[in-house]
């Protein structure tokens, strides 16, 4: 019988106990990797890098948190989850160990996105955001949220899991009524890692508007490889996939259905 989970409160999705299942599911295979690797072709062209300080919201496993450190960046990283956050740490230790980056780049913040406005309250040049809202009760107030976070000038990298792709993936997989009646969100009860709350373009264009913000730049990730129908198995064939998600990553319409949407949000310069 598999283990039930319950969401917090605020009906978030936390996963402690679920840490080794997110490593292996997420980022140790080939679509793991693959965001990994668009994050890191991304990333440099969305956003102005200064080796600012950045807030990493919701960090995880610390993969973000650590591809910002090993380039020049202090980074405080935010996680509710316990295990999630001890993992973050140890890997962080070997990474530190190995000088890929030098001692004191990170910090740790164990507290909920609803909390930081408290615990970790800036405002911050930088924060980067990726896969937490679609875990959340309700991403429209967290989003308002991460705007207070922010510095006036300030860039959020937000990414999000999208809505619109994962219909598209039902019908692909023959779930058709699933698709027809629009019921998408997980339940977060079991340890399957269907977002609670994924969401549309059109709901962060909204959520982006309302707040002040300004919506720079937008990019899909995993626009292709999660609808081929056999993986890709030679090393020739994985580079041709890299490259097509790479070349149309940010070009209408593809963009639109990739699995996950990264934008760059700006804050407006403060009034002299």
């Amino acid at each position: 019988m598999h283990p039930t989970y319950e969401l917090t409160d605020a009906g978030d999705r936390y996963f402690d106990g679920l840490a080794d299942k997110f490593s292996r599911s997420l980022y140790q295979a080939p679509r793991g990797e693959l965001r990994l690797a668009m994050l890191d072709y991304l990333l440099p062209q969305m956003l102005h890098l200064q080796a600012q300080p950045v807030l990493d919201v919701g960090g995880g496993l610390g993969q973000l948190s650590g591809w910002f450190a090993a380039r020049g960046h202090t980074v405080s990283m935010t996680e509710p989850s316990h295990d999630m956050l001890a993992h973050a740490k140890a890997w962080h230790a070997e990474q530190e160990a190995a000088a890929v980056w030098p001692p004191g780049q990170l910090r740790y913040v164990e507290a909920p996105l609803q909390a930081l406005p408290s615990q970790a309250p800036g405002p911050w040049p930088l924060i980067t955001c990726h896969a937490v809202l679609e875990w959340l009760g309700n991403p429209e107030h967290a989003l308002q949220t991460l705007a207070t976070l922010l510095a006036p000038g300030g860039q959020l990298s937000l990414m999000v899991f999208n809505r619109d792709a994962l219909r598209f993936s039902n019908v692909v997989k023959g779930n058709y009524q699933k698709a027809l009646s629009d019921q998408l969100e997980g339940k977060g009860k079991r340890q399957r890692l269907t977002p609670i709350s994924p969401v549309t373009h059109d709901e962060i264009c909204q959520w982006v508007g309302q707040n002040g913000l300004h919506i720079e730049s937008v990019a899909g990730i995993r626009i292709f490889q999660d609808y081929v129908r056999q993986a890709p198995e030679k090393a020739s064939d994985q580079a041709a996939l890299l490259a097509l998600e790479k070349q149309y990553c940010q070009q209408d319409p593809h963009w639109r259905l990739g699995r996950y949407l990264l934008y760059t949000v700006t804050k407006p310069e403060a009034d002299v």
